[in-house]
C-alpha cells in the first residue's frame, strides 16, 4: 500500500537538512543540530533584550560569557546525563562512547544539571548573585527545549504509544526495518506534546513570570524553583503518551522520564521554599 493511501501521515522526514556533495568531508546540517543553535541563537537575543530592558545586570561581554557557560553545560550535561541515567552500563563498559554523539542520546535532566554547574561557575565569576543570574538563565531554556522535541519528531524518534486519534502517525523507526507501513501501528506524536507543554507552555509561563514581576519584591532563585516544577508536570503529562524507550527498564514501575520528573519536581519545591524563606529572613533583618 503506498504511504498516500495510509489512513495516517506517515513521519518519514529527512532528518538532514541540508546534504553536502559527496566529494566534501562533511556529515550534513541535521535539523537537531540546528535546533541547538536555535535554542542557543534565542537565548542570546533574550539576554541582549533583558539588558537593555534594565531587567539584567550583564553586559554584552558578560552574556556572551553566560552562552558559553549554556553551551558547554548543555551538551556535556545532557551527553553525560543520558548515559548515566539511561545507559548506565553501556557507559561504564566503554566511557569513550561519550563522544558517539553522532548515535544521539541527549537527556534534558543532565542538561539542566550542566547548565545549573555552569551559571554556578559564572556567578563566581562576574561577582553576581547565583541565584539572581539562575532566574535570568530559566528563563532562556524553553525555547531550546522547544526546537528540540520538534527535531525529534522530524527524526522519528521518541515516538509514542500506540493510538487511533485523528493527529496519529505511523513511525516507520517503531518497527524493524523493512516492516511494510500497513503493519506499523499509528502512534501519538508525543514529541509534539512534549514540544508543547515542556517548551511553549514553560516559555510563555517564565516569560509571564519574568517580565510581569517586580525583580525586587521577587525572591531570588524562586523562577528557578518554579521552572523545574512546570518542567516536571508538562514531562509527566507528556510521558503518558511516550512509549517508553527499547530496553530500558522502569523505577518503581515508572519509566525514567516520570520517575526522574517527579525528582526534579522535589527539587523545584524545594527551590522555591528555600527563596521564599531567603526572602523572609532578609526581610525581618
Amino acid at each position: 500500500m503506498d504511504a498516500a493511501e495510509l489512513q495516517y501521515p506517515v513521519c518519514d522526514f529527512d532528518p538532514i537538512l541540508i546534504h553536502f556533495p559527496e566529494w566534501m568531508p562533511l556529515p550534513g546540517v541535521r535539523w537537531y543540530g540546528l535546533a541547538y543553535v536555535m535554542g542557543f541563537v534565542v537565548g542570546a537575543l533574550l539576554l541582549r533584550l533583558y539588558f537593555k530592558r534594565g531587567r539584567s545586570p550583564l553586559n554584552p561581554e558578560q552574556q556572551m560569557s553566560l552562552m558559553t557557560y549554556i553551551i558547554i553545560g548543555t551538551l556535556v550535561g545532557g551527553r553525560l546525563g543520558y548515559m548515566l541515567l539511561y545507559t548506565p552500563g553501556a557507559f561504564f563498559s566503554n566511557p569513550l562512547s561519550f563522544f558517539k554523539v553522532w548515535e544521539g542520546g541527549m537527556a534534558s535532566h543532565g542538561g539542566f544539571v550542566g547548565i545549573y554547574l555552569g551559571v554556578l561557575l559564572f556567578s563566581r565569576k562576574v561577582g553576581q548573585s547565583f541565584w539572581k543570574i539562575a532566574d535570568i538563565t530559566v528563563t532562556l531554556a524553553p525555547a531550546g527545549i522547544l526546537f528540540g522535541r520538534v527535531a525529534n519528531f522530524i527524526n522519528g524518534e521518541l515516538w509514542g504509544k500506540i493510538a487511533e486519534v485523528p493527529w496519529a502517525f505511523i513511525f516507520p523507526k517503531s518497527m524493524p526495518e523493512g516492516t511494510p507501513l500497513v503493519l506499523i501501528p499509528p502512534r501519538h506524536p508525543s514529541q509534539l506534546y512534549e514540544a508543547f507543554f515542556e517548551g511553549l507552555v514553560l516559555l510563555v509561563y517564565l516569560q509571564a513570570r519574568f517580565w510581569l514581576t517586580d525583580p525586587k519584591k521577587r525572591a531570588p532563585g524562586s523562577l528557578l524553583g518554579e521552572f523545574f516544577m512546570v518542567y516536571a508536570v508538562g514531562r509527566v503529562i507528556s510521558e503518558l503518551f511516550r512509549e517508553p524507550d527499547e530496553g530500558i527498564s522502569l523505577i518503581l514501575g515508572l519509566s525514567r522520564g516520570t520517575f526522574y520528573s517527579v525528582l526534579t519536581f522535589a527539587f523545584g519545591l524545594g527551590v522555591v521554599l528555600y527563596a521564599q524563606a531567603r526572602k523572609r529572613r532578609a526581610a525581618s533583618v
